[in-house]
């Protein structure tokens, strides 16, 4: 049985998330204990608890103290059995935070998956929707094919937004759920990520979006201006608006870079909230975005972090902005499962798995 600590680095719950990923992926059941032992409420949120009860419903896994507010839980994992899941996480519920625990599991499933969950798409502490499909499921499509089929936005604090996933693997189904044996297996039929080249930004895209009663104030466009203004004319600009009906108020906006090979790895986002102008948002998340670009990072360190399973799966390296606690949590995550160990550069803020 695996070990793990949920109070190490950042102590936050993507290590339980990782965790969960991983345990199914790989067979291997774990014990976590202290589990977000460095926040203000430590211990499992019902955001946690909705991805262990999820596992259970799609793979048959079972779970010993799983309850909110547990601070341990031992984890028995099942095999993934492809279908059509409704989940629903609950009030404002990051679907995307949930989609770490479940993903790469999908990705590995054997068959086609269908993933409805409802919950929060663009709330605080979380990957924005459109961050997710603009630059997270790109890079997951080396394992299948993997679209959005439909999107319904949620904010704090009522959430009822709604993300679809449409899953097929071209991976085979993992007959003997082995660590050495998966990775083998990936590295056989995929090519590594090597993500540690940086190529020049040809073009800058984005979407600002906000609920439709914030319309009659232009709050998308005052937001996609301000970051069209801050970011400037080099390299060309071109930023969407979208308003959407949703149960609370709420605009977001997320800018990505997009390469001569039309690849998106450097994002940056940014929420609004009550008293804060739309101009503001918009300068923020340019702000963000310009000040990766400044440096020579391939992937912008938010991407680097939800990618480090993937790269331990399938080899290869990524060049970031810098090395931050939720990458080096998720390092240790993946070593204690995969049996493997990950070159860490920090000068370069290079991470190569072996």
């Amino acid at each position: 049985m695996v070990h793990i600590d949920g109070s190490i680095m950042e102590g936050g719950g993507q290590i339980l998330r990782t965790a969960l990923a991983l345990s199914t992926l790989t067979g291997r059941p774990f014990r976590a204990e202290r589990i977000r032992q460095n926040r203000p409420s430590p211990g499992l949120k019902a955001q946690h608890l909705s991805a262990i009860k999820s596992l259970i419903r799609m793979s048959g896994a079972r779970a010993k103290g799983a309850a909110v507010g547990a601070g341990e839980i031992e984890f028995t994992p099942g095999a993934m059995r492809p279908g059509h899941y409704s989940l629903d996480i609950g009030t404002a519920g990051s679907v995307t935070l949930l989609l770490q625990a479940l993903l790469l599991p999908c990705m590995f499933a054997g068959g086609e998956t269908t993933l409805k969950i409802s919950g929060g798409t663009d709330t605080r502490w979380s990957i924005p929707v459109d961050y997710f499909t603009h630059l997270i499921l790109p890079v997951y499509r080396r394992l299948g094919r993997v679209e959005a089929v439909a999107i319904q936005r949620g904010f704090y604090p009522k959430g009822q937004g709604m993300l679809e996933l449409r899953i097929r693997p071209q991976m085979p189904a993992l007959s003997a759920r082995d660590a050495g044996a998966l990775r083998q297996t990936a590295r056989r039929l995929l090519p590594g990520l090597d993500l540690s080249v940086r190529r020049k930004p040809m073009r800058i895209g984005g979407l600002s979006a906000a609920a439709e009663f914030l319309a009659k104030a232009r709050v998308a466009e005052r937001q996609a201006e301000s970051a069209g203004a801050a970011l400037g004319d080099e390299p060309a600009c071109d930023i969407r608006t979208e308003y959407s009906r949703t149960a609370s108020p709420g605009t977001v906006i997320t800018l990505w870079a997009v390469d001569a090979d039309g690849r998106s790895l450097i994002g940056a986002d940014a929420l609004g909230e009550k008293g804060k102008p739309a101009e503001e948002v918009g300068r923020e998340a340019a702000r963000k975005l310009v000040q990766t670009l400044r440096t020579e990072a391939v992937v912008d360190a938010h991407l680097a972090d939800n990618l480090i399973p993937l790269l331990a799966v399938v080899g290869g390296k990524i060049k970031t902005e810098r090395i931050t606690g939720h990458i080096r949590a998720n390092i240790h995550v993946c070593e204690q499962f995969l049996g493997m160990k990950y070159k860490i550069d920090e000068a370069a803020a290079l991470v190569e798995a072996e």
